[in-house]
């Protein structure tokens, strides 16, 4: 059992420093998948559009259950100031991989604030930030460190040592509204950083399209619940992932679920739920694998949870139009 379970080990660990560095790589980064409460991290647009002074914090755990050891850490801040004719944004992500790959992100956002017509407003983001990749060798499992019969780990003849990297990135993002339609497109790592480790060269993050589409109609005899469907839609490199869902939100309470498809065929429904009590708000979302061509692929996908503070209050502008995102 604990041969298997070095082997098992072992075999992540290389897979990782095979894939790494082979020739010119398109590199993608962490996808946080369809959820607005980490949009931030892909269009700055959004940058004080809702009004108040907003801080989200988020935790993704990727493939539970598999031992991969895959965690995200999100948290940003964002809020309207009315001398930047805009909104402002502060956020910061920690990539946890597998205990051998460490990739820490900050950065910064502004958003400029258009109204263009009486119900038509149109908000231009950029965003810039630093991506540190740290590797941990000390985890590294050679082949050489296992005895097959007692399953001991004893000190590997080989040496590994790959120093980490920091890179600049920056970003861009536009946001439309009409009304109670809205519709956001991004492009994230225009600077597409090389993060090859120990002075290779190649492996660049890879520019990424993100699509976020929404409406809001108000149902029910006191138009006291919303109905918001969704359409989502991410383009990196050979990665393509899109989706269409719907929120059913109140004041206080919100469901949502989304279908998502990818090239290589796989069909993932993301389902959540969203409470809110005064200016503390929490979420959870499960995404998990509905059916797939790659009998490799886990049925549970993405564990996220989250809270949503508001720390001080905007008024409501005539300006500027303030949106509630959807609550998913």
């Amino acid at each position: 059992m604990r041969v298997k379970i070095f082997m098992k080990k072992w075999v992540f660990a290389i897979s990782f420093f095979i894939l790494l560095p082979a020739g010119k790589l398109e590199c993608q980064g962490t996808g946080y998948g369809p959820g607005y409460q980490t949009i931030m991290a892909s269009n700055p647009a959004f940058a004080g559009t809702e009004g108040e002074g907003t801080l989200r914090l988020s935790y993704l755990n990727f493939y539970p259950g598999r031992n991969y050891n895959l965690h995200s850490f999100f948290a940003s801040y964002d809020s309207f100031f009315p001398a930047l004719h805009g909104g402002a944004a502060a956020f910061i992500s920690n990539d946890y991989l597998g205990g051998l790959i460490n990739d820490l992100r900050g950065g910064l956002s502004y958003s400029y604030h258009l109204q263009v017509q009486k119900k038509i407003f149109i908000n231009a983001g950029l965003s810039a930030s630093f991506l540190h990749r740290g590797f941990d060798m000390s985890r590294m499992i050679f082949p050489d460190q296992i005895d097959p019969l007692g399953g001991v780990i004893y000190q590997s003849a080989e040496q590994m040592n790959i120093s980490g990297k920091t890179v600049f990135d920056v970003g861009a993002g536009f946001l439309l509204m009409d009304g109670n339609y809205t519709a956001s497109f991004a492009v994230c790592h225009l600077a597409t950083p090389d993060l090859s480790p120990g002075g290779a060269t190649g492996e660049k993050i890879g520019r990424e399209v993100v699509i976020h589409l929404s409406g809001l109609f108000m149902a029910g005899n006191d138009k006291s619940i919303g109905l918001r469907p969704v359409i989502y839609s991410d383009f990196q490199g050979s990665k393509l992932v899109y989706g269409a869902g719907g929120v059913i939100e109140t004041g206080f309470l919100a469901f949502n679920a989304m279908m998502l498809s990818n090239r290589a065929g796989d069909l993932n429904i993301q389902t959540g739920i969203y409470l809110r009590s005064g200016v503390v708000s929490i979420f959870y979302n499960y995404t998990f694998n509905a059916s797939s061509p790659n009998n490799l692929l886990p049925a549970s996908l993405v564990h996220q949870a989250g809270i949503v503070i508001s720390l001080n209050n905007v008024d409501k502008r005539k300006i500027i139009k303030t949106i509630n995102f959807p609550k998913c």
